[in-house]
């Protein structure tokens, strides 16, 4: 990694551990804590989207496996008295193993059939989770405790939440964390072997075929890793609500996984971070409009695709290539 690079990192690391809380602690604006984490949550499941871009795949079922891993988390932890902490990595490793039955069949067809078969998941989790008896049917899963000591050799590494006196802002600090492992993931997976392999099924899949890789197993393998994101961040949103219901992950959070990635970037691993932020933000302050909020979010929408088929961050390529 190059020193400019370096400094980048070390600044973005900067603000978000240090000066986003210095910013809230100085305003008093405490809601502002569950809005930023909301938007390290929905940038990690989006970072999974993205993968299954890089492969030359459309994904819109995101949200489908959301819903699967607060699932898998609330009912260990308070049907089978899990540590949350337990079920954080189980719930992403559920939603990988629904993948790979899902994605076996599915990933063999042309990409547009792919997209379309993905448009239905998150409609079939929620009608799954309102007819099965250990999801509780549309009454959900309520009074989730909040998540416990996280204990290593007796050595406390993350104290109990229900003991803070702001547990809002180590939400915060968890969501950000994982949000940070993710992204570091994701560019170390595609700067890797695995990473360019994949790229080569982006830009031409006979081709690489040709060559000898396998690329079945590549596509699998990318779209389970996608899942297993998705599954982490449905787990640690039910942990900040402390309920989970069939209704929490529709199809329209899928299709907005899927916008933050465009409005990012599909070229830039970093794409689906900015995009969520911006597209989370954008949102709340077009409320102002009340009634043609919508209309003035899609318009606005359809003129950046088209004025940016790239996403924002090829800006900065332009501005590389005009100096």
């Amino acid at each position: 990694m190059t020193p400019v690079r370096l400094i980048g990192v070390g600044a973005y690391l900067l603000g978000v551990f240090a000066l986003v809380p210095l910013f809230i602690a100085v305003t008093g604006r405490w809601d502002f804590y569950y809005t930023l984490t909301s938007v390290a949550l929905l940038s990690v499941g989006a970072a999974g989207v993205w993968l299954t871009f890089y492969i030359g795949r459309i994904n819109i079922g995101q949200g489908a496996y959301a819903l699967v891993g607060g699932y898998v988390s609330a009912i260990l932890v308070v049907k089978a008295g899990f540590s949350f902490w337990a079920t954080l990595p189980l719930a992403g490793i559920a939603c990988a193993i629904v993948s790979v039955v899902i994605g076996l069949p599915i990933l063999r067809l042309r990409g547009v059939y792919f997209a379309m078969v993905t448009l239905v998941l998150t409609e079939v989790a929620r009608l799954s989770a309102l007819a099965l008896p250990v999801t509780n049917g549309a009454k959900g899963i309520t009074s989730i405790p909040l998540p416990g000591e996280l204990a290593v050799f007796g050595l406390t590494i993350i104290p109990d939440f229900a003991t803070l006196a702001n547990p809002k802002l180590a939400f915060y600090l968890m969501a950000a964390a994982l949000m940070v492992v993710t992204y570091f993931v994701l560019w170390r997976i595609v700067n890797s072997r695995l990473g360019h392999l994949c790229r080569s099924l982006q830009q031409n899949e006979e081709l690489a075929s040709s060559i000898g890789v396998n690329t079945a197993m590549l596509r699998v393998l990318a779209y389970s890793i996608s899942s297993f994101f998705g599954g982490i961040a449905g787990a640690v949103f039910v942990a900040i609500s402390q309920s989970i219901y069939p209704s929490s992950f529709v199809v329209t959070d899928s299709v907005n996984f899927m916008l933050y990635c465009f409005l990012g970037g599909l070229g830039y691993v970093f794409g689906p971070m900015l995009g969520t932020l911006l597209l989370y933000f954008g949102w709340d302050l077009l409320s102002i409009a009340k009634q043609y909020q919508l209309l003035i979010y899609s318009g606005s929408m359809i003129a950046l695709m088209l004025l940016l088929p790239n996403g924002i961050l090829s800006l900065l390529d332009k501005k590389e290539n005009r100096q």
